[in-house]
């Protein structure tokens, strides 16, 4: 899957424990996917600072 983003085009990243119902649902025990009937809330983390920080790497092919 490829896009060309043109300038000023935005990109939105969304961060889940999952993608129900286009993938099986994470309950968030450790336990095998698919097989688990309990839930337990999970908790996200993206840091922004230090050595820490999160990031995304695109891959840029270039034009021919």
């Amino acid at each position: 899957t490829s896009n060309v983003f043109k300038k000023g085009h935005r990109i939105r990243l969304d961060v889940s424990s999952s993608n129900f119902p286009r993938f099986d649902r994470n309950l968030n025990t450790g336990g095998p996917i698919g097989g688990e009937t309990d839930f337990v809330s999970a908790l996200q983390n993206v840091l922004h600072s230090g050595d820490h920080a999160s990031y995304v790497t695109l891959p840029v092919v270039p034009r021919e």
